[in-house]
């Protein structure tokens, strides 16, 4: 626990931890810490095999705090961990059945994909995602079960210390009060031909973005298309390798693959990814050598593969920066739910404010340049910079943030006396902020320079 409340915080004090869950060793299943966060792993104190029946296992009536030690009847490291790398999917309430099941829908729509029309696409996608708002877990439309553990375990940590708030490094530099970034996934000719009438309209309101790009075989990356990009100070990523929908199915083809999406990285000096269609598995990338993925959604009801990190903060996998999706992208807003306006992106941006997380989207130049869409997305850009730049909002590119990040994973508190200073790269921008204990809650108050 005090690691991983480290990571997330930047702050060294941290109460001792004492982990008993030795009992139910080959348990592992769904409980709760509270009414409301939901938990996946071994529990000493009882587990259930899906998320409804996990209310009547409360993991907080075993959790006690004895001096200045916590003890806690689960890791709650592994707890976070099986939560951000999406170990829980397979036990859902649809079981193990349904996620085979949906791998071989995936398999057989990308087979006979191309020779189908929009319109029957569409019609398809639709009716595989006719449940989607039952799904009970993660919570739509923004989840911050991870984020909101975090919280309760830093509250049991101030109460340990018989203290009433805890010095940490404030999550973004400056001060921001939260992140947004915005991004462009490529998918087609058509779309890379748009690219650059993105740009203007982007810089007209105030943005620059990243572009994802396939390297192969969906069309022709040209030089110029590349140094466009880059030259007018947007970020070139590379997008899966031919966005066929198979990257990770087998390990050895995905290792060649892999490879082939290495070399790319190096060939276009780029330093980010997205795979094709937000497939992942988080556990395969150590083979990549980018800096930062854009794969993970937050909460995936509306993706191809379901799922979700349940953050709306940055977390590191491995030596891999991953920077998670919490909006819904536009292609899903637009041809799954029917909607053109900004509303549920409105609701998705006003809950991430108040956790103070990431904010970014996905709006693709294939979907965007018939005139409808194109309306609700210039609609939204204006609604970003009149709004959030009123609110101290950090509005950059995902690359900064993966620099940020970094940076801040290697900043440390430091005491003198009563007072507070952080050392570490980039420090002059980092501010110390304090987690206050008010009213049972966990309230954060950046410190006045």
């Amino acid at each position: 626990m005090s690691k991983i409340l480290s990571e997330y915080y930047g702050t060294p004090l941290i109460s001792r931890t004492a982990c008993c869950c030795q009992g139910n060793k080959n348990s592992t299943g769904f409980f709760r810490f509270g009414s409301d966060i939901v938990c996946y792993g071994e529990c000493s104190s009882g587990v259930a095999p899906d998320v409804a029946a996990s209310v009547d296992f409360d993991a907080r009536n075993a959790t006690s705090v004895s001096g200045s030690e916590i003890q806690l009847p689960f890791d709650v490291s592994n707890v976070i961990d099986n939560l951000r790398r999406e170990r829980y999917v397979r036990q859902l309430s649809s079981g193990r059945r349904g996620v085979t099941q949906q791998g071989l829908i995936r398999e057989m729509y990308y087979v006979v994909r191309e020779f189908l029309p929009l319109w029957f696409r569409r019609h398809l996608q639709r009716a595989y995602f006719k449940n989607w708002q039952s799904i009970p877990f993660p919570h739509w439309p923004v989840d911050f079960t991870v984020d909101s553990l975090h919280e309760a375990f830093l509250q049991l940590s101030i109460r340990a210390q018989g203290c009433d708030k805890v010095p940490f490094i404030w999550f973004w530099p400056d001060g921001a009060s939260s992140c947004l970034i915005l991004t462009h996934d490529v998918e087609t000719a058509a779309g890379r031909d748009f690219c650059s009438s993105l740009m203007d309209i982007d810089l007209s309101h105030g943005f620059k973005s990243s572009f994802q790009v396939v390297p192969e075989k969906r069309y022709e990356v040209p030089e110029g298309f590349v140094s466009e990009i880059q030259s007018r100070g947007f970020e070139f990523n590379i997008h899966d390798l031919n966005h066929d929908g198979h990257l990770f199915e087998e390990r050895t083809e995905f290792l060649r693959r892999a490879r082939k999406i290495n070399e790319y990285v190096k060939k276009y000096g780029a330093h980010g990814f997205r795979a094709g269609a937000m497939y992942r598995n988080q556990e395969w990338f150590d083979a990549f050598e980018f800096s930062y993925d854009m794969s993970v959604p937050n909460v995936a009801h509306l993706e191809p593969q379901r799922g979700g990190c349940c953050t709306v903060m940055p977390y590191f996998v491995g030596k891999i920066l991953e920077i998670p999706l919490t909006a819904v992208q536009d292609y899903s807003l637009f041809h799954i739910l029917n909607d053109y306006s900004i509303d549920l992106w409105k609701e998705q941006i006003a809950l991430i404010k108040q956790k103070h997380g990431l904010m970014s989207f996905i709006v693709h130049p294939d979907y965007v340049f018939e005139s409808r869409a194109l309306k609700v997305y210039e609609t939204l850009l204006e609604y970003l910079r009149d709004r959030l730049m009123q609110e101290n909002v950090w509005m950059t590119l995902p690359g900064e943030v993966d620099r940020w990040w970094r940076a801040r994973s290697q900043m440390k508190l430091v005491q003198h006396g009563n007072d507070w200073t952080i050392q570490g790269p980039e420090k002059e921008r980092a501010r110390l902020a304090y987690a206050n204990l008010e009213g049972g809650r966990i309230v954060y108050e950046i410190a006045r320079i």
